[in-house]
């Protein structure tokens, strides 16, 4: 499957989909072609029945630098809003299956927005989280205010964006940008171990969880319990719900199919 990617490597190892940005020699800086790849490879997972949980991380010292400053410095607005490349990371957002960030050196600019895509972001000790775009003459642009705003709230936020300073793992951790700290020898380690105790579980669950969790952070309280509910009764419709109910009543490990 890696055959077909230039910029990312792409593995499937025992249920775990793999992605690692391959840009090593420029700290993973991401470029056009490079989301393309990182979200073509995505979605395949996502229609892959044999993937449970897609892992996202990056080879070398950095997770991602930023973006490729040359795609964009000479480019004027017109041709940038024609180009509309962001609806590309859009569709990240449309993927199914949890995705789970390990992170380490570097996630900065688009770098910390393609981890904050993630619904469970690990970080190595040395990790830096930033938007330094401010100090471009632009903005983060695939998200960043949006994601990092609903992490951690409007004032601490703002204070990142406007001055374009870096955060360590432990700030990060902190404000509830990610979910753990890790041993940088051990991140891609722990991640895995990580992603197959959550493949373990029903698969039409985890989607509708991560359906719901989302939901919850743009509707109100009212929407998204209604939203919740009427999640909780499709699965009444799936075979795990009568396999896993079974399973706890006879006191057994269920044997989950996915349907």
């Amino acid at each position: 499957m890696s055959k077909e990617y230039t910029f990312i490597e792409v593995s499937n190892q025992a249920s775990i989909g793999i992605i690692k940005l391959n840009r090593p020699n420029v700290l993973n800086a991401i470029n056009r072609p490079m989301v393309t790849e990182i979200v073509k490879a995505t979605e395949a997972f996502d229609r892959d029945d044999s993937v449970k949980v897609i892992i996202l991380a990056g080879n070398g010292r950095a997770f991602a630098a930023g973006a490729d400053i040359d795609e964009m410095a000479e480019a004027g607005a017109i041709e940038m809003e024609l180009l509309n490349q962001f609806t590309e990371w859009d569709r990240l957002a449309w993927v199914k299956k949890p995705i789970i960030g390990a992170v380490q050196g570097f996630a900065l600019g688009g770098g910390f927005e393609l981890a904050l895509c993630c619904d469970v972001l690990f970080a190595a000790h040395d990790t830096e989280f930033g938007f330094p775009e401010v100090g471009l003459g632009v903005m983060p642009g695939a998200g960043g205010t949006q994601r990092l705003t609903k992490l951690m709230g409007k004032s601490k936020a703002m204070e990142w964006l406007l001055t374009g300073d870096r955060m360590s793992a432990q700030e990060a951790l902190h404000h509830g940008v990610i979910n753990r700290i890790i041993a940088k020898e051990l991140l891609l380690e722990e991640t895995l171990k990580f992603a197959h105790k959550i493949a373990q579980q029903p698969s039409l669950s985890l989607r509708l969880i991560k359906e719901s969790v989302y939901k919850a952070v743009d509707y109100s309280i009212y929407e998204g319990m209604q939203y919740e509910r009427k999640n909780f009764y499709l699965l009444f419709a799936s075979h795990d719900q009568k396999e896993g109910m079974r399973a706890f009543r006879e006191k057994r490990k269920p044997n989950f199919k996915g349907e």
